[in-house]
Formats: C-alpha cells, structure tokens, sequence
C-alpha cells in the first residue's frame, strides 16, 4: 500500500472517527471497525517500527558501545525503516529524531537547535529557493532548441546532448530541478514526433531516462549538484578539520576542489548512458527532424527573449561564480542564501512561489538526519559499526583496499535505491568515515566513493526526485528503469573504482 492511499485511507478513517466522537463517548465504540483496521493498516509501519525500536532499546548494551551510542543506533534503525517505508510523511521522521535526542539520549534542547543549523542546511534551503526562481522561467522550448542546435537531428546525438546537458544543469541547480526543467523539452520532442504514444514508446524512454539518469550521474558534479555532496562536506569538516593543522587542510573541501575530484567522472559516463540505453530499447526512430521543424514554428510564435531572462541567466552565472571563487571564505550556505534573495529583490519569483515551491519538510529531514549523524560520530557508534562491519568483510578479503571500495559502494547503491541519496549519505557517511579511520584508508577516498555510489539511484521510480519525475509523464513504465538501470549501475561502479585507484589519488 502506497503513502498516499495509506493516507487517504487513514483521513477517511479519522472522519469517520470524528463523526462518531461528536456523537459523544458511546459514539466512540460505534467506530466500524473496518474504519479502525484501515487506520492502523496505514500506519502499519509506524507501529511496527516503534515495537523494534522498543525492543531494542531493552536489549542489553554491546560490547565497546556505550549507552547514547546504542540509543543513537536504534533511532537510526527506526529512522531507516520509516524512511524506507514512508507511513507517515518524512518531515516526521525529522522530528521524532529532534524530540528524540532530548528525551532519549538527554541532550540540552539548545545544543540540538544549534545542531539543526549548520552552513550545509543553508545551502541545501538556498539551493531548493534558487531552484524554484529558474523554473520559473520557463526556457524549455529554448533550451530544446540550442540542444538541438548544436547536436543536429539524429536521434543517438540528441539524447546524448540532453544527457549532457540535463547534467551540466543538475551538477550546479539540482537533479529534481533540472528533470523538472528538461521534462517539457522531452515530452515536447516526443508529442512533436507522433501523436500516437504507441509508436514513440521506446523513443520515449531513451529521451526521458536520458533526462533522469544524465541528472543522475552529474548531482554529483559539484557541491550544488544535491544535498548529499553539502553532507559529505559538513561530515569532513566536523570529523577532520582542523584549521590550526595543515595536515587536515586537505578535509576542508571547497566548490573548485570537489569539482576536480568529481565532474570528469560524470563526463565521462555520458557516452555510456546513451549506448546503454539505445542497445535496451532500441527507438524505431533514427532522426526527429520533423519535430525539429514544429519545434523552431512554435519558438517563432514565442518571440525572442526577455529582460528578465537575461537577467535569470546573469543572477544563475554570479551565484556560480560565487561558490567558486567566495564559498571558502563565506561559506556555500551564504552564497546560496544571497542567490536567493537576488532573485526576490530582482522582482524574478515572489515570495508565495518560493513559499509554495519549496519543501520546507525536505530542509527540516535533512538538518534533524545530519544532527543525527554528529551524535552517531560523537557517542562512538559510528566507530562501532564501522569496526563490526570491517570484521564482517574480512573472511571475504573486502577489509580494505579494492574489496572494501567495492563492497561501500555496493552497500551505498543498495541504500540508495530505497530512500533519498541524501538521506542515505546522512546514515551512511559517519559509518563509512569511521570504517576509513578503522581500515586504514583514506577518509576523503571513501566519502567520496559513498557520494558517487549514492547518485546510482537508476534501479526504481522512487530511487531519485528525477525517476520520479519523468515517469510521471505517463510515457514510461516502472520495469523501465530496472531493465536499463542494472546495467548502468555496474559501468558506473567500474567506472569510479577505476577513478578512484587512479585519478583521485594524483590530486589529493
């Protein structure tokens, strides 16, 4: 049963209930009972979830763990499975881990509201604020055009130029933005082609995932790119910075450092995602010229652009050049924040829009996750975990080097695929950092493999924001993305164990 007709279901059962509470205590008692059995199906999860975490709680502490740190390991269990099972909405979950630190582990109230608001939160807030301002816009049609502009008509060449710059986009503003952006120019490239669904099905699915999965493996690009790169960010700083010594200096990572690390592995992965998906689904049609030709009379009647594109284009450029060349001084949160208010002040989006575009709920999961993730690193069961699992893989050679490159990424694909990459970098992060301390490798190595690895979100719709997105055309199936998605998954992961024994080590 899905959330939202687990939702539904359990609204029409608390009308019901309501009703019969008006009608006084006996009212109560004259509840169907399959009004009952539908609430508590709906939240089903919920319950469940609690039980495991009750039980844990009461088992006895391990070994080398101390009390928090076995608290804080079961709230992240509890958080997972209300995560992956989503019975309630998951801004919840953010705050059931806030509460949760007050009364279960004892912290002060004051020290977990500071925890909630660090330079990360305020990126990821200022990121999703600028996102909504760029949509606005409406440059689809625009956008399709110069695409096609610069790849000609051929079909191949097409998705490969929407891939690339479906990417380029998300390495800076954001998968979900982008794919939110790039759908029109899909579907407007598709309908322009035929009107009859059944003969542009595979044609659909090569654009469309070309959109999703070109999103996908360049969020990773850049710290803009998503939440879990600010994560990774905040997770080294707090774990090994330190300003007084240079030997941490290598830790503090900024906008340019992270690219280098990062964007040639996402260029280099577009040419696959456009074979992979051609030998999947094989598209009847080699060119669309004749989309091209209804696309460039529709711009005709658009007119040429306006001032306040132009302007969009100029504020999106210095909010770029900014993290580059200022976020190491003033941090990426301040410059994101500003971008923001740039866009209000130049009259671009009014604050409603902002106010009704953006997911407050996803700034609050992130910000209650991280200050999860600071308590798993401070009370020691990070460490733990990371050391339990090093002596798992051992019987397996995956203790380090190669096997355990491997086997991170493995375990961060999996995790991945179920919740969001943010989320599963939150959870994932102080693990695999203390797991890099307890192994003997390097901490920047490993953050950065868990970072990659999270983008291989290919496998499900709800894997990513942008899967989500382009399925919600109505043109692609769900079993689309695991036919093309296993696949893509063991090229990237080939692909990044290579950049990781490789390139990565020459420019740390």
């Amino acid at each position: 049963m899905g959330y939202k007709t687990g939702g539904h279901i359990a609204l029409a059962a608390m009308a019901t209930g309501q009703k019969a509470l008006n009608k006084g205590w006996r009212g109560l008692f004259a509840i169907p009972f399959r009004a009952w059995l539908s609430y508590l199906l709906a939240r089903r999860w919920l319950f469940i979830a609690a039980v495991i975490g009750a039980i844990l709680l009461h088992l006895p502490t391990p070994a080398g763990l101390t009390h928090e740190g076995h608290i804080v390991l079961v709230m992240s269990v509890v958080a997972t499975i209300l995560f992956i099972t989503e019975p309630v909405p998951l801004p919840t979950v953010a705050l059931l881990i806030i509460v949760g630190q007050v009364l279960l582990i004892g912290l002060d109230s004051s020290d977990v509201a500071r925890s909630l608001m660090s330079d990360s939160v305020l990126f990821i807030m200022g990121s999703l604020m600028i996102a909504v301002a760029v949509v606005r816009q409406k440059l689809d049609k625009r956008l399709a055009f110069l695409i096609i502009r610069f790849t000609g008509t051929k079909t191949a060449n097409v998705c490969m130029g929407i891939s690339l710059v479906s990417g380029v986009l998300a390495s800076f503003i954001g998968e979900h933005t982008v794919a939110a952006m790039m759908l029109p120019v899909g579907v407007t490239l598709i309908r322009l082609t035929s009107d009859d669904s059944r003969q542009v099905r595979s044609l659909a699915a090569v654009l469309l995932l070309s959109i999703s999965y070109g999103a996908s493996i360049a969020g990773v690009g850049t710290p803009s790119g998503g939440a879990r790169n600010a994560i990774m960010i905040g997770y080294w700083r707090e774990f090994f910075y330190d300003p007084a010594n240079p030997d941490t200096w290598k830790f503090a990572i900024d906008y340019v450092r992270w690219m280098v690390f990062a964007y040639p592995l996402f260029l280099i992965q577009v040419p696959f995602v456009t074979a992979i998906l051609f030998y999947t689904f094989k598209p009847k049609q080699k060119n669309i010229a004749r989309a091209v030709v209804r696309l460039r009379a529709q711009l005709a009647d658009q007119g040429p652009m306006k001032i306040s594109d132009w302007t969009t284009i100029l504020i999106f450029f210095a909010i770029l050049l900014s993290w580059i060349f200022l976020s190491d001084g003033i941090g990426l949160g301040t410059v994101a924040i500003f971008g923001a208010a740039a866009f209000l002040i130049f009259g671009l989006v009014e604050w409603d829009e902002i106010n009704n575009g953006v997911n407050w709920g996803v700034v609050l999961l992130y910000a209650a996750v991280i200050s999860l993730g600071v308590e798993m690193k401070d009370t020691g069961a990070a460490l733990w975990v990371a050391e339990n699992f090093l002596a798992f893989l051992k019987p397996f050679g995956g203790d380090s080097g190669l096997g355990l490159w491997a086997a991170v990424m493995a375990l961060t694909t999996t995790v991945t695929n179920t919740m969001s990459n943010g989320a599963a970098v939150a959870v994932l992060g102080p693990i695999v950092l203390n797991l890099a301390v307890a192994a003997g490798e390097d901490p920047l190595i490993l953050g950065f493999l868990t970072a990659v690895a999270s983008s291989f979100a290919y496998l499900t719709v709800v894997g990513t924001p942008a899967c989500t997105i382009v399925y919600s055309s109505g043109y692609l199936r769900t079993t689309d993305f695991l036919k093309a998605g296993w696949k893509l998954v063991i090229v990237s992961t080939i692909l990044t164990l290579i950049a990781a024994s490789a390139y990565w080590p020459l420019i740390e």
